[in-house]
């Protein structure tokens, strides 16, 4: 009689998507062949008088005592980051690695465990392929949402994939963002130029057939010195930071984090219950929203990645097509999920 399966208590997965940060250039958006030699966008502090407008208690709405408030300005130095004067178009670059392996443990203390992962991954990687993922991925590369907050209100926006081999383009694809809906990336445009074939390199990737590379640039007409949105930085130690906002940047050069590239790249899920309403969110175990403080693959709906990867490998009960894509997206992610008792 053999031993029931169980969870492997070490069990950790590198991620397969791996991006670089994303740097800032501005330039005009005619010159967008010669961006080489764009400068870069600088962050600078900015020292402002706010005014009381937060929400006051009960006790403190008296009008004297708002008044007195009022009267003692709201002094704060803020980063910000700009397109200079002359400049009316924000270049956003970065490198994307897509590994293999998708599915293998970098961690497991379990052979066995290892081995019907294995072989699970496996018969998903026959039946279904990474093509569903990849399109995904695609999608939210050709629509620019890695843009994030740069992309709202844009005049025009340009988005560039190239495959490198040996420090040059194989082959590049141009998307025009705007033209493309971030709701949809379950429903790939065909008119997009290009998009299926991007999806078939990265699948490529994610298969290990070949090494892929792409270099993302994004060109965001936005208008003469607007200002440009980098990521924010977290300062643990509010005491010590002086600022109320301070910006990330490379070597002076304004930029987003790798990590909130990643997040954009796999905002694919659109398998949990209400994806309707909502849209595509990133592909997370429960499937947490961190900006509306909710998740949205609970476990007692069964829906979240430790009951559906526990169902499939130690009872045998195979998910829905939809949820095995999401636990394989869970894997290309990465992350530590060993048994937690």
């Amino acid at each position: 009689m053999t031993d029931k399966l169980t969870t492997a208590s070490v069990l950790a997965f590198e991620r397969k998507l791996d991006p670089s940060d994303a740097v800032f250039h501005a330039g005009r958006w005619e010159d967008r062949a010669r961006s080489h030699a764009w400068q870069s966008v600088a962050i600078r502090e900015k020292s402002v008088r706010g005014t009381i407008s937060n929400r006051l208690k009960a006790k403190d709405q008296d009008p004297a005592k708002l008044d007195a408030a009022i009267e003692n300005p709201n002094l704060q130095t803020v980063d910000v980051a700009a397109l200079p004067a002359e400049a009316d178009t924000l270049k956003v670059q970065f490198t994307l690695r897509v590994l293999g392996g998708a599915g293998t443990p970098s961690a497991c203390n379990s052979a066995a465990y290892q081995a019907k992962l294995l072989a699970t991954v496996q018969g998903y990687v026959q039946q279904h392929g990474f093509g569903e993922l990849a399109r995904r991925y695609a999608a939210n590369l050709a629509n620019g949402r890695f843009l994030w907050r740069n992309r709202a209100g844009a005049e025009q926006v340009e988005v560039t994939v190239e495959q490198m081999q040996d420090g040059q383009a194989a082959k590049t694809w141009s998307f025009d963002a705007l033209e493309l809906n971030t709701r949809a990336v379950n429903a790939i445009n065909i008119e997009a130029k290009g998009l299926e074939e991007l999806g078939q390199a990265i699948a490529a990737g994610l298969a290990g057939s070949q090494h892929v590379l792409l270099r993302v640039t994004a060109f965001v007409r936005q208008g003469a010195g607007q200002e440009v949105f980098p990521s924010q930085e977290l300062i643990l130690d509010k005491g010590s930071a002086g600022k109320s906002k301070t910006l990330y940047h490379v070597n002076g050069v304004a930029a987003i984090h790798s990590q909130k590239i990643g997040n954009a790249i796999r905002t694919i899920d659109t398998w949990y219950e209400g994806a309707e309403e909502l849209g595509p969110i990133a592909v997370e175990p429960y499937g947490s929203v961190t900006t509306q403080g909710k998740a949205y693959r609970q476990p007692k709906q069964k829906l979240d990645f430790y009951t559906l990867l526990d169902s499939w490998l130690l009872k045998d009960q195979v998910p829905p097509a939809e949820q095995q894509h999401f636990v394989m997206a869970v894997l290309i992610r990465g992350g530590v999920f060993g048994d937690a008792s």
